[in-house]
């Protein structure tokens, strides 16, 4: 019955904005995100009090349960009352594992304000500064929670004045992250202090809190607080979490320093959107009016066996109600919004209208993606496009047991594909295999599970293979390519990429969809100098092409089909067919044919690519392979082992720190050997090493293993084993 009763003070305090917030919980794996939201659930009266600290009522797949990780993000509003107001609070909770760190990207947009959990023993990790990273590029506010304090009386056995001094510690290296990622938002009053309120302590598994508003409205002291954790007794914590329970902690921190709709869209809106700042809809969305234009921005997708499609996102401005017509950013027509909801964990209740500024779950959006726009206003500028850490750096082949089964397979994998947009999914149309990048081992290997379980579709997997790039160490040309009937002629040049460009481009700060001038400048500051920053006509991935040629006849209409050549080449690149990075291309001369008839597609695409594949293998081709981050945490007499298994794979160990009897490793190592890591490291230190690892971006592959890596590649991919020859391409 709460829920019911739930439902309907949530639909009253829905259209006023200033009693909303909107948070996500964020942390690194295992310190106890979902806890802590089952915790919060409890306090709103959603779940028993008993329940709460193991029931993951958020991990609601069965995949999740017997892992015991978080893998979706979940959505849950609850009301919780605040000095004698109700307040609406649409609360996300998101995974802490590196490879599903995708969904935490999608849910910062949603969100207004984080809450970071820490572990009180472990301190900041990996995860925990990629999060924080997200939620302060997406313009979200942090405040901190340390959980597992009971672990540092219990544990560690620490005294009260230690334990106010490692707490104190970690506050003051969250702070310096943050001040290191954002400096003038930490002037701004960003910074998290104990103090003023915005840092709250406690253990989510007893159900405890405390803050400094809380001890002044208590009474209870630090000192208490070791006292009852001390003693050891069961009877004792339940005292003291019925004295401070963390649900009424915590959500009075995240109703008064954390931002409403109203307060925080005027700033976000400016780091996510970059239309006429005069305009109209500018403004509606500055202050979340209901009444006008719609403005949604759909940040995940999940199927519905019963109702299709739900589209869950944020909505900044309008109201949503049932059988509305909007437009989605990227299509034509129009989609008819069938149901609106909020959701309740794993179940979505349905209402009549949902105004700005909240978190809303619609159906029958068939045109929108994760990052697309819906919006009432035709031509509207969408929201910038979600950009996510780290790349998708394993592949696996996946095939249909059953022929039978084939056609389901592809409508399952368009499915898979669109509801997580961190999945590439290609088919290799040469071996008929489809194939499937992810971010790491676990995420491809929860999704084969899930195509098995919830879609009923019998597959078999291959073994995870890495995906590597191609990139150029010199530069060459001009080379010439010309069409199948000798009339076309492209003369293209071919170097690296500054550095500073592809920075930019892989931040999202340059795109073709930005005024041409303000793109200009940017790319100048960045190193181009003004002749190829103007001549820029297409950015795909982190390549570029630039037109440095000057009045040449027809070539405007060409030049949709000389950059499908381009494409195609940096889809897969001449030396074993992996997708490009960092190369650009100049076309400095073009002769083309004057009759359109002998300048259509089937002339010019070869054309281009040709000369492009050709001036590569002169540049010098080579692979590039991707590179993990590895932390492990081992006591000192097990240090060996660990350090002898990463060297043993190519690896690199950046830096060193004991800490009391633990000794943290941090190293880097290629993907393409930390296969079966798992395994190994626990042989090596005999189970007892912790580990976690994150994207570390690309590098050159070394010389003495590309031959036999290209090598490889071709074979698996059914082309010619020998390396080819820039030759290879120019003797038509």
């Amino acid at each position: 019955m709460a829920k019911d009763k739930m439902v309907d003070r949530v639909a009253a305090l829905m259209g006023k904005p200033e009693m909303i917030r909107n948070i996500g919980i964020v942390a690194h794996i295992d310190h106890g995100k979902t806890t802590l939201s089952d915790n919060l659930l409890a306090g709103a009266g959603m779940l028993s009090k008993e329940l709460a600290g193991n029931a993951c009522w958020t991990d609601s797949d069965e995949e999740e349960q017997e892992r015991g990780i978080t893998i979706d993000s979940a959505n849950v509003s609850m009301v919780h009352e605040y000095e004698g107001k109700e307040y609406l609070i649409n609360l996300i909770d998101t995974p802490g594992h590196v490879d599903f760190g995708g969904d935490v990207t999608r849910a910062m947009r949603a969100v207004d304000g984080a809450v970071v959990v820490i572990d009180a023993v472990e301190g900041t990790m990996p995860q925990t500064e990629t999060v924080l990273r997200q939620a302060l590029k997406e313009h979200v506010k942090p405040v901190l929670f340390i959980n597992k304090v009971d672990r540092l009386i219990n544990e560690l056995q620490v005294d009260g004045q230690e334990m106010q001094i490692r707490l104190g510690k970690l506050i003051d290296h969250v702070n310096k992250l943050i001040k290191g990622m954002n400096e003038e938002r930490y002037k701004a009053g960003w910074r998290v202090d104990a103090a003023e309120g915005t840092v709250a302590f406690g253990s989510a598994l007893y159900n405890w809190a405390i803050s400094v508003p809380m001890m002044q409205k208590t009474g209870v002291s630090f000192q208490q607080i070791y006292d009852y954790n001390k003693a050891d007794d069961p009877e004792k914590i339940k005292e003291l979490a019925d004295k401070c329970p963390l649900h009424e902690v915590l959500n009075d921190m995240v109703i008064r320093f954390l931002p409403s709709p109203l307060q925080a869209q005027e700033g976000r809106i400016g780091a996510i959107w970059h239309g006429d700042k005069e305009s109209q809809i500018y403004k509606s969305m500055i202050n979340a009016d209901p009444n006008a234009d719609l403005a949604f921005m759909v940040t995940d997708i999940t199927m519905d066996p019963h109702a299709g499609e739900v589209a869950t996102g944020r909505l900044f401005s309008g109201s949503l109600s049932r059988g509305m017509e909007a437009f989605v950013s990227g299509t034509s027509r129009k989609n008819r919004i069938q149901q609106v909801g909020v959701f309740m964990g794993p179940k979505r209740l349905e209402v009549e209208n949902i105004p700005a500024g909240n978190i809303a779950a619609v159906t029958g959006l068939r045109d929108a993606i994760v990052g697309s726009t819906v919006t009432t206003l035709e031509g509207m500028e969408p929201f910038e496009s979600i950009t996510h850490a780290s790349e998708p750096v394993v592949t696996v082949a996946v095939e249909a047991k059953h022929m039978k089964d084939l056609p389901k397979l592809v409508d399952v994998l368009r499915q898979v594909a669109k509801e997580d947009p961190t999945l590439k999914i290609t088919l290799d149309e040469e071996t008929g295999e489809h194939l499937m990048a992810g971010m790491g081992e676990l995420h491809l290997e929860v999704i084969a599970h899930r195509i098995e379980r919830d879609k009923g579709v019998e597959i078999t997997t291959t073994p995870p293979i890495v995906v590597y790039r191609e990139t150029i160490r010199g530069s060459a040309g001009p080379v010439e390519g010309k069409s199948p009937n000798r009339h076309n002629r492209f003369y293209v040049e071919i170097e690296p990429l500054e550095e500073g460009v592809r920075d930019l481009i892989k931040a999202g700060e340059i795109s073709m969809r930005m005024p041409e001038v303000e793109r200009r400048e940017k790319l100048m500051e960045a190193g181009l100098d003004k002749d190829q920053a103007k001549g820029i006509v297409d950015i795909f991935e982190s390549n570029v092409y630039i037109d440095m040629t000057k009045g040449i006849q027809h070539l405007n209409e060409t030049m949709e089909l000389i950059l499908e050549g381009f494409h195609e080449v940096m889809k897969g690149g001449p030396l074993s067919k992996e997708p490009c990075m960092g190369v650009k291309v100049k076309l400095v001369d073009a002769k083309l044919h004057e009759d359109a008839v002998h300048r259509g597609p089937a002339q010019v695409i070869p054309a281009s690519r040709q000369g492009i594949q050709a001036a590569m293998l002169m540049a010098d081709d080579t692979l590039l392979e991707p590179y993990q981050k590895v932390f492990i945490q081992v006591p000192q007499d097990n240090m060996g082992g660990a350090t002898k298994e990463i060297q043993g794979r190519r690896g690199i160990i950046i830096n060193m720190t004991s800490e009391g009897d633990m000794t943290i490793i941090e190293s880097r190592a290629p993907v393409s050997e930390l296969f079966g890591f798992a395994g190994d490291i626990r042989s090596a230190t005999e189970g007892r090493a912790m580990w976690s690892t994150e994207f570390a971006g690309f590098d050159t592959l070394p010389a003495n293993l590309t031959g036999e890596i290209v090598s490889g590649i071709r074979e698996r991919k059914g082309l010619k084993k020998e390396l080819p020859q820039a030759s290879d391409y120019l003797s038509m």
